[in-house]
């Protein structure tokens, strides 16, 4: 451990608690541990991140994590409205904080924090997404949009929404009215067991008796066809939609079978400046993403 931190807790227990939160024996007394620990200054952030990056110090690692694992739990309370267990999305957000300080640079001149908010986030999201319900309720990006924020901008948590309040949402998060409606409808929906547990003469009477068997799962059967579009004509597809100059730069930086080009290079190749490449490469990958999206 740096001399320049001095944990108030035995470092290897919470070592072991970013993989499980209730190792300290309750969600409440490792939220307390985790608030005891010292915050880091700029500069130690940045030695610790400097002996990471150069010589794959995991001490300097694990300080980077034990630093910031209560900004996790910070992020994690905004999430505990969905019915998960807290410990869950704490330890969902601990593996996107260490993603973060696996590929955190302290020569870009950000904090730890800012850069890790994203990767927590993430994390967090994909978690409640896949085990909030049975069925996946957010599959697109304007789903996911929604999904994380119709909740807090309904101005009425029991009943559905109005004709303006669907036009408001949608123009604050640049929806489709349609994708509001249809959020709303099912994250409102009663949830019904398809399998019913008792153990009487009406189990037959279930709703899994009256779906049906074709030994294919739908969702595999899409996502099996969206892979195949992707990798045969998809992608050429999307380059087409680009112009000559984005689609040359796109492919120098993402698709070369060497090595990638620099922004310096392409810039020097076509007279702009290294900046202006990384706007046009930005612009490039947003309409690729658009472009790639699945169609169902």
């Amino acid at each position: 451990m740096s001399q320049n931190v001095t944990p108030l807790v035995n470092p290897n227990t919470m070592a072991m608690a970013i993989s499980n939160p209730g190792a300290l024996g309750s969600i409440e007394a490792y939220i307390a541990a985790v608030n005891r620990l010292p915050m880091l200054t700029q500069e130690q952030e940045v030695s610790l991140a400097k002996r990471l990056q150069d010589d794959d110090d995991l001490d300097a690692a694990r300080e980077l994590i034990l630093s910031h694992l209560r900004v996790v739990v910070s992020v994690a309370r905004q999430y505990f409205g969905y019915g998960l267990a807290q410990a869950d999305l704490i330890q969902e957000g601990n593996i996107g904080l260490m993603k973060a300080v696996k590929r955190f640079d302290a020569d870009r001149g950000v904090r730890l924090v800012s850069y890790a908010m994203h990767w927590i986030k993430a994390e967090i999201h994909e978690f409640i997404i896949k085990n909030w319900r049975l069925v996946k309720v957010a599959t697109t990006k304007a789903q996911r949009k929604l999904f994380f924020n119709l909740r807090k901008m309904r101005p009425d948590s029991n009943g559905q929404l109005d004709v303006e309040n669907v036009d408001e949402i949608a123009e604050t998060l640049n929806v489709r009215v349609e994708d509001v409606r249809e959020m709303d409808v099912r994250m409102n929906g009663r949830e019904v067991s398809f399998d019913t547990q008792a153990q009487d003469d009406d189990d037959h009477f279930a709703p899994v008796q009256y779906l049906a068997d074709d030994r294919h799962d739908p969702v595999e059967v899409l996502e099996q066809r969206s892979q195949q579009r992707l990798e045969t004509q998809g992608l050429s597809d999307a380059l087409a939609t680009l112009d000559d100059r984005s689609r040359e730069i796109v492919q120098a930086r993402w698709l070369a079978e060497d090595e990638a080009q620099t922004l310096h290079e392409l810039g020097a190749k076509f007279g702009v400046s290294a900046e202006r490449i990384r706007q046009i490469e930005a612009a490039a990958l947003k309409k690729l993403r658009k472009a790639l999206e699945p169609q169902v």
